[in-house]
């Protein structure tokens, strides 16, 4: 019984984040899940620009988690500026292609 050899994949996401409404200090998760062959790599943007994790930045506050999702040990929010407020995506991608995810907005609540 020879199987044919599986076909690599164009990545999909399966799981898109949804909008989240978050007091400050609280910890949030960004739910993303993403399908291809290789099993791509996912990134997030907030606004536009790359959102760096604990991979990149150890003293980092936001976390990769295996399956893809955001996770925030606790949303940052100070009177100079809220940095964790904004508009999310998530970009899976491998050597066929990528696959962006719905917006996804984080808000603060309170103030």
């Amino acid at each position: 019984g020879s199987h044919p050899p599986l076909e690599d994949m164009p990545p999909r996401i399966v799981e898109h984040p949804t909008d989240l409404l978050v007091s400050r200090g609280e910890p949030a998760t960004l739910s993303c899940k993403a399908e291809g062959r290789p099993p791509p790599a996912v990134e997030w943007y907030k606004d536009g620009e790359r959102v760096e994790t604990d991979r990149e930045d150890p003293r980092s506050h936001r976390t990769l988690l295996p399956g893809g999702a955001l996770f925030f040990l606790r949303i940052l929010h100070g009177r100079r500026g809220k940095p964790d407020e904004g508009v999310y995506v998530c970009v899976a991608r491998n050597y066929l292609g990528e696959a962006t995810s719905r917006n996804a907005s984080l808000e603060v609540a309170g103030e």
